[in-house]
């Protein structure tokens, strides 16, 4: 059996999953929106990112465009505000100076959007014959939660730019008994693999379609690196050392003066950071967060590592050597469990390095999925039989361009849009995101045999 023979096509079971995802966004939308003032949600709190409003209605007219118009073939409720809120249309700095929504106009529009679109998901036939592609398997609720999600996570990404006290608070992920102690890395052995995957229902396009890979075999780091090992390389003069860095990366590093990853600030001899406001020591145990690809290629390099593709972080984790499948996720076939991944701002942090037992693949790796997003040495890029759906802007404007790969999620990201063959992909300059990585290496020639 493979993973995706392991995928349910029951109709009555998809509806059941799409309306608890829809459900599971807006209640995290509400929570990121309700907990500051109308100030503070009409406010651009850094020129990287959208004012929180703009977020939340641009939430609501996706699910209308999609959900009303395209499947339910409804008429516009506010075809007028369509411009204002296209995300190609306007880049971010601009966005505070257009005539959006109020705040509680933008709480309207996107309740009545979401009312309707219960309406819709209701009646929707998700059969495989005599149903639209959009419909069919209900991939066009599961784009819409996924697409909310990921306007969530910007959202809190824009919690953490901001100036000011706490507005959020979630419980820390649960200490380790004991410091991980298991082997630094593990080994995947060579071979081919079946990277992507054609039926899991609401897969993405750029996650299609499956097809067979042929890998070297390499190690890779048990573990994501540590703030602690990170804080080797700073103290070491990691962000002074030009042959550390791609071209690119050093001019960064000059231009902003920096040293060490955003947020971090030294005082008093030690190193702080200021997470969701407020300030903290840097914990030394948990994954490091808030490096760009050219810190995490840097660092790589000083390790004498490098990073991992993104076809080896996939058969990482998703192959298992024993039976060859391509399992959905790191520890099988069975949906994401709070025992197997930090995921769904459940937690406001990584959890520490070697955390999640339950969740360790089947060569040994952990935090494969949540905790930090990890970049891979790779450029994003179609897979062989590409095709857009439902629209090119979703991927396919950004194949080929300044972009590298990450893969895994974060603590910021929700299930619904966080699976073995999920690709998220950014600029390698960007460092708000959540994200971290790991290193890997070649084997030896003597492993090969």
């Amino acid at each position: 059996m493979t993973a995706e023979e392991n995928v349910t096509t029951d109709p009555e079971a998809l509806r059941a999953r799409a309306a608890d995802a829809l459900e599971t966004a807006r209640r995290r939308t509400t929570l990121l929106t309700n907990c500051v003032d109308e100030g503070e949600l009409a406010a651009q709190h850094s020129p990287l990112m959208s004012p929180l409003v703009w977020d939340l209605a641009h939430i609501g007219n996706q699910e209308e465009q999609w959900l009303l118009r395209a499947v339910a073939g409804q008429e516009a409720i506010r075809p007028e505000i369509d411009p204002l809120y296209d995300a190609f249309e306007h880049p971010r700095s601009e966005r505070p100076n257009l005539p959006l929504l109020a705040p509680e106009e933008a709480r309207g529009y996107a309740a009545d959007v979401r009312g309707r679109a219960f309406d819709v998901l209701e009646k929707a036939s998700f059969e495989a014959a005599g149903t639209s592609r959009l419909s069919r398997s209900g991939f066009a609720f599961g784009m819409i939660a996924q697409h909310e999600q990921q306007h969530d996570e910007t959202m809190l990404i824009t919690h953490q730019l901001r100036k000011g006290g706490a507005a959020l608070t979630a419980p820390d992920p649960e200490p380790l008994a004991r410091p991980y102690d298991g082997p630094a890395e593990a080994l995947v052995p060579g071979g081919p693999f079946t990277m992507g995957t054609t039926a899991e229902p609401w897969a993405l396009d750029n996650e299609r379609p499956a097809h067979t890979r042929l890998v070297p075999p390499f190690h890779i780091d048990t573990t994501p690196v540590t703030n602690s090992a990170y804080m080797e390389f700073v103290e070491e003069g990691g962000y002074r050392e030009q042959r550390w860095w791609a071209p690119a990366g050093w001019a960064m590093v000059r231009e902003h003066d920096l040293e060490a990853p955003l947020f971090w600030r030294r005082e008093g001899g030690q190193w702080l950071r200021r997470r969701f406001g407020v300030s903290e020591p840097v914990p030394p145990d948990e994954p490091v967060l808030h490096v760009s690809w050219y810190e995490a290629n840097a660092y790589a390099r000083w390790a004498g590592r490098r990073l991992p593709s993104e076809e080896e972080w996939e058969k990482a984790a998703r192959h298992d050597p024993a039976t060859g499948r391509s399992m959905r996720y790191p520890w099988g076939d069975a949906d994401p469990t709070p025992d197997r991944a930090n995921l769904g701002q459940r937690h406001l942090r990584p959890a520490p390095a070697g955390s999640y037992e339950l969740g360790e693949s089947p060569t040994g790796v952990r935090q494969l999925m949540g905790d930090v997003w990890e970049w891979t040495s790779s450029d994003f890029l179609p897979y062989p039989g590409f095709v857009a759906y439902p629209y090119p802007e979703y991927s396919e404007v950004f194949f080929g361009g300044d972009f590298k790969v990450l893969r895994g999620g974060s603590f910021a990201v929700d299930a619904v849009a966080c699976r073995g063959t999920f690709r998220n992909w950014d600029h390698p300059v960007r460092r708000q995101i959540f994200s971290g990585f790991r290193t890997a290496r070649d084997a030896e020639p003597r492993e090969r045999a």
